[in-house]
């Protein structure tokens, strides 16, 4: 994660957005007192998008909730796939 402030980012704002593209960095651009603005890559955002799609359909959820429980259990998987 990249923190800045605003005059910093502006005077390199070019080096600033491709590490935010190129290493999948998350920017934090400070604006005063409790301010400030995150920049993400587009691949993120859709990342992001597409989980809070997931997770917010109904259907998911119970299936989630489902795995979770086998998970805690201890039979969501086939103890002979997990021993070599």
């Amino acid at each position: 994660m990249l923190t800045t402030t605003i005059s910093d980012f502006r005077k390199d704002i070019k080096k600033y957005l491709d590490r935010v593209t190129e290493n999948f960095e998350t920017l934090i651009i400070n604006r005063g007192k409790d301010s400030g603005v995150v920049i993400i890559s587009l691949d993120e955002y859709n990342s992001l998008t597409a989980t809070h799609y997931e997770l917010s359909s109904k259907k998911n959820e119970k299936r989630l909730d489902s795995a979770i429980e086998k998970l805690k259990k201890g039979t969501s998987f086939q103890k002979d796939l997990l021993e070599p």
